[in-house]
């Protein structure tokens, strides 16, 4: 029975899903495939069991593997790894000498060493084709400049992330990224200052994302910074708030307060008279009316 796979080609990479006519074929092989990209090399990381497989006119559309890679592919492609480091350099000074505005990510070989891949950041046009001829002579090979953005260098270079944790979370889990917006950094109380908010590739932190809806609903019974409000406690600006406490300070005149959530509510006057029964005994009516017959 034909069985469908989810295969990775990169790590921390979207998860293609092929279909395997293998049954020895298990999670953690390599398998050799073929994308729109040509030919390529990827990793089994996942097997859908029978009740998660999608209807047959859907698995219609996914390509078979073409065959377990051998040893001779995981040689040739471990070779080539270990010579990416010595490419990147060398492409890094060709585009300071061509004078070319873009960053450079990384660089791949294909794992049969049929293509190499460069991932850049920057201008895009006719000015690097120089840089595309000077890697195909030099490597003899056909080179691919594959332009990404700010977010995916961050994840293809690696390193720490602003937080201090040593991998950052694009490279270490995050499949895909989702859209960030500056109101999930208001509903956190973050201060609106990049240095705060941004990760390492500049734009907004992924992570902001991570507990935005508990924050969301957690904050809706506070008032928001800076906002003029009347307690029991007493009058004053909110100048802070402490979402997970569910507590808010309250500078007044002569102090700050700090208050719980259920005390926000302005108490009810209770010196007001209750309304006045009606001649009928039934309906109120206000102080000084007659009553109705």
């Amino acid at each position: 029975m034909n069985r469908i796979v989810g295969i990775r080609f990169q790590e921390a990479g979207k998860v293609y899903h092929f279909v395997s006519t293998d049954d020895a074929i298990a999670i953690g092989d390599y398998v050799i495939v073929d994308t729109v990209q040509g030919r390529e090399m990827g990793k089994v990381v996942q097997v859908l069991p029978p009740d998660k497989r999608p209807a047959s006119k859907q698995r219609r559309k996914y390509k078979k593997i073409k065959k377990r890679a051998t040893l001779e592919d995981m040689i040739s492609r471990e070779s080539l790894r270990q010579q990416e480091p010595e490419v990147l350099d060398f492409t890094c000074a060709l585009v300071r000498e061509l004078g070319l505005s873009i960053k450079i990510a990384r660089v791949e070989f294909k794992y049969d060493g049929s293509k190499l891949t460069v991932y850049y950041d920057g201008e895009k046009g006719g000015a690097l084709g120089k840089l595309r001829g000077r890697l195909a002579s030099t490597y003899q090979t056909k080179v691919n400049l594959q332009s990404v953005g700010p977010r995916d260098v961050a994840k293809m270079i690696g390193g720490c992330g602003a937080c201090g944790l040593t991998e950052r979370c694009c490279s270490a889990f995050l499949v895909q990224f989702e859209p960030i917006s500056i109101r999930m950094a208001k509903a956190q109380d973050l201060p609106l200052v990049p240095a705060e908010i941004a990760g390492m590739c500049g734009r907004l932190r992924c992570c902001l994302a991570y507990e935005y809806e508990f924050y969301k609903e957690a904050g809706k019974g506070l008032p928001k910074l800076g906002k003029q409000i009347k307690t029991v406690h007493g009058s004053g600006r909110v100048v802070e708030r402490n979402i997970l406490e569910g507590t808010i300070t309250l500078a007044t005149e002569d102090s700050r307060i700090v208050i719980p959530a259920e005390d926000l509510r302005v108490k009810k006057d209770d010196s007001k008279p209750p309304p006045i029964a009606g001649g009928c005994g039934n309906c109120p009516r206000r102080e000084g009316t007659a009553p109705h017959k």
